[in-house]
């Protein structure tokens, strides 16, 4: 499995107990969508390497406490601490109306309602407190606040996003 085909669940936290139990910290809002999973990825040496679940249950709100099978033991679990966890994008649930994943909206089009076409995403900055659109246009790079109030309108089938920014935000970077 390749890690771009994947989306991003959590990190093994620390050991449970001493027959090889961990506890993964889900980065979700639902946690409880992730219970009943067979397996997950686990990003070991540079690979994602499928690690199969024997006993899974949630463990106070955001933390899954997990039995991998042929884990057995502390020195077990403690190769895979601080390793980061995937699950196939396949299992993610689909959204509707203008919600949208960051992954789903690379290449998109963007339609301001002022501006009218305005670049294709090239990706989502979410490295800071406010993520951002990374939108290429001739050669520039625009970065507009991802913001409610901007998000128009999503069309998954036209991959079209309608924004309505303000004035002077996206002429910063064209004019």
């Amino acid at each position: 499995m390749r890690k771009k085909d994947c989306f991003y669940l959590g990190k093994i936290a620390k050991k449970f107990s001493f027959k090889g139990e961990v506890l993964v910290y889900l980065d979700t809002d639902e946690p409880e969508m992730y219970e009943d999973l067979e397996s997950m990825f686990v990003e070991f040496n540079g690979h994602l390497v499928p690690f199969f679940i024997e006993n899974a249950s949630l463990h106070k709100n955001k933390f899954l406490r997990v039995l991998f099978e042929d884990m057995n033991s502390e020195e077990d679990a403690n190769r895979i601490i601080g390793c980061e966890v995937y699950l196939p994008l396949t299992m993610l649930p689909e959204l509707d109306g203008d919600k949208f994943y960051f992954h789903e909206i690379i290449g998109f089009e963007v339609q301001d309602q002022r501006l009218g076409f305005i670049g294709n995403i090239t990706g989502v900055n979410d490295a800071n407190v406010q993520a951002l659109f990374e939108i290429e246009y001739k050669g520039v790079q625009i970065l507009v606040p991802m913001i409610d109030e901007f998000i128009l309108k999503l069309d998954r089938e036209n991959k079209t996003i309608h924004l309505n920014t303000p004035e002077g935000l996206v002429d910063l970077y064209i004019n």
